[in-house]
């Protein structure tokens, strides 16, 4: 007979209205004072300053405006923290994105781009409308890890021209392979002022993210490099050189030339959007839920992002998207909730209004110097080595993904990337015989007044500071996510915890990652866990992906292990 689920037998499934209520609401609703207001304002603040001249930067890599860069941002910012479904993520344009908008605006020009960025809101507000954001979740980690690494390396290399001040003597062609050879004829004309500009503003950056990690390294380089470039008049290519500098208002809203063929022509493009967009989104508001111990609602998020990019494209702006490390920032700001990255919107919109023609003297070296360390940053160093080392299975995967995403096209390396992770899995599955998991594969949304009550073992009974977690079934990526949010709320409220494997027959990299993100937050609160039962090549796995004593303590069985939990908890009480 088939186990009953317990979640869906003791709460009623949460009605549309729940679901999509933002979390601007909920936080009202829980009270919002002074001291939050204030909170808000000051990490409001410090994300306009980190996304000031990142969103300029973005936007110029991707072929569009400075100014289209911080109207996104502005638009972004605002509306995705009004309307969506994350305290804390802060929309706007991401470095992800470069690669298909400046494919698309070679291809279509800026109305095809700004009408399939629009196109892209109305299919993100559908995919969220119809409750599918929790499927984006199905997405193998290794598949996340190589296409951001790949798009990191297309970044870096686009980059290149004006990182050396060189002369192509004509455009510079998109693909990367077609874009070496034009690179390398063109070293001769490497001009010393731009990298020497370049250069001193990823060393003010890198420098300062390791002297003075609280100081707004990016916009003090961008600062300095501009006041050196105007006081001693620099022959390099500036802002107001090159684009005019930035209008001192904000557009009105119009619509794109619309004809049948030049949607039909664009969708391509807007699929890609969406698909990317869906998929960076929920990736930043999970990064914010693993350092608040918050629980986003991915339909309510992804029906924001949907409505942002609409609204975007209609005041001339790009593609908008939560981005990972402006929200990280934000929650590390100390925000208490949505109207910081209102706030950060704000901020932005007023330096449009007052300060935008200093804009024009930053010169395009100092904003590659910048994109080069953004792209450095979002390489994950150690997820790379620990999925190389994790299974052959898995660094095919990664490997694959990457190379198709920096010498083919990123939805087809998704695409690729998510099949052959599949393959791997039914490959892993058809080994195993007699399985059963009585858990969902999809955590399904909830509203904010639900809480999934999970009854502990009876063998922790005696102590309520333990709870015992028994996961039965493979455990691999299309199960995270119902995993992930169990555990993440057991780890919420207790200071103990025993995740028992003894009925799990294999977990994957997604699986594992998942754990060590709970064990970080379990850790964070000064917890203590315990993983028991755990077979021979769990273990390895778990090792590989850092999971080792001290941090983890291991046992043979859930008897011992709460026997363990309970003398060191009454050592602690002692």
């Amino acid at each position: 007979m088939k186990p009953e689920n317990p979640e869906k037998s003791r709460y009623p499934k949460p009605d549309f209205v729940e679901l999509f209520t933002p979390k601007l609401i909920t936080v009202l609703r829980e009270g919002y004072g002074l001291a939050q207001l204030r909170a808000d304002a000051i990490a409001g603040l410090t994300v306009a300053i980190v996304a000031l001249p990142l969103s300029m930067a973005i936007a110029i890599a991707s072929g569009a405006t400075p100014a289209q860069g911080l109207y996104t941002a502005i638009i972004g910012g605002i509306l995705v923290s009004l309307l969506g479904g994350s305290r804390f993520q802060i929309g706007g344009p991401a470095g992800a994105f470069i690669v298909l908008v400046a494919a698309t605006v070679q291809a279509h020009g800026m109305d095809g781009l700004l009408l399939a960025t629009i196109m892209a809101g109305v299919l993100l507000v559908l995919i969220g409308l119809f409750r599918l954001g929790t499927y984006i979740k199905f997405i193998p980690y290794p598949v996340t890890v190589g296409f951001t690494a790949g798009i990191a390396f297309i970044i870096f290399a686009s980059q290149i021209k004006d990182l050396l001040g060189l002369d192509l003597g004509g455009p510079e062609p998109g693909p990367f392979l077609e874009k070496l050879p034009v690179i390398w004829a063109a070293l001769p004309s490497m001009d010393l002022a731009t990298v020497m500009l370049s250069g001193s503003t990823i060393l003010v950056i890198v420098g300062l993210k390791y002297v003075r990690p609280h100081w707004p390294g990016m916009l003090i380089a961008v600062v300095g490099a501009a006041l050196i470039t105007a006081v001693f008049d620099l022959p390099v290519a500036t802002i107001g050189s090159i684009y005019g500098g930035i209008p001192s208002s904000f557009p009105m809203p119009s619509l794109p030339d619309i004809d049948f063929a030049k949607a039909q022509a664009v969708l391509p493009n807007a699929i890609a959007f969406a698909l990317l967009g869906a998929i960076e989104s929920l990736l930043s508001a999970v990064v914010a839920d693993g350092m608040t111990g918050r629980r986003h609602r991915s339909n309510c998020e992804l029906v924001a992002q949907g409505v942002a990019n609409v609204a975007s494209g209609l005041f001339g702006g790009i593609c908008v998207t939560g981005t990972i490390a402006r929200t990280a920032t934000n929650v590390r700001s100390k925000a208490h909730g949505p109207i910081a990255g209102i706030f950060h919107g704000v901020f932005l919109l007023l330096f449009i209004l007052i300060a935008a023609p200093l804009a024009g003297f930053i010169p395009l070296a100092c904003l590659a110097g910048l994109l080069a360390t953004v792209a450095w940053n979002m390489i994950e160093k150690h997820a790379i080595v620990t999925l190389l080392r994790s299974s052959r299975g898995d660094a095919a995967v990664l490997l694959t993904t990457l190379l198709l995403t920096v010498f083919r096209d990123l939805l087809e390396a998704i695409v690729v990337g998510f099949a052959l992770g599949s393959v791997l899995f039914i490959r892993r599955m058809s080994r195993m015989a007699d399985i059963e998991s009585a858990t969902p594969f999809v955590a399904e949304d909830r509203a904010d007044n639900q809480v999934v009550l999970m009854v502990s073992d009876p063998v922790s009974a005696g102590d309520p500071d333990i709870v015992v977690y028994r996961i039965s079934g493979v455990f691999f990526f299309g199960a995270t996510a119902a995993f992930g949010s169990v555990l993440d709320r057991i780890g919420d409220t207790r200071r103990a915890l025993v995740v028992d494997f003894s009925s799990v027959p294999f977990l994957d990299s997604t699986a594992a990652n998942t754990l060590a993100s709970l064990v970080q937050k379990v850790r964070s609160r000064g917890g203590l866990i315990v993983f028991s039962g755990t077979k021979h090549d769990i273990r390895r796995d778990l090792f590989v992906h850092g999971m080792k004593p001290p941090a983890i303590h291991y046992e043979a069985d859930v008897e011992q292990a709460v026997k363990w939990l309970g003398e060191k908890l009454g050592t602690l009480r002692d």
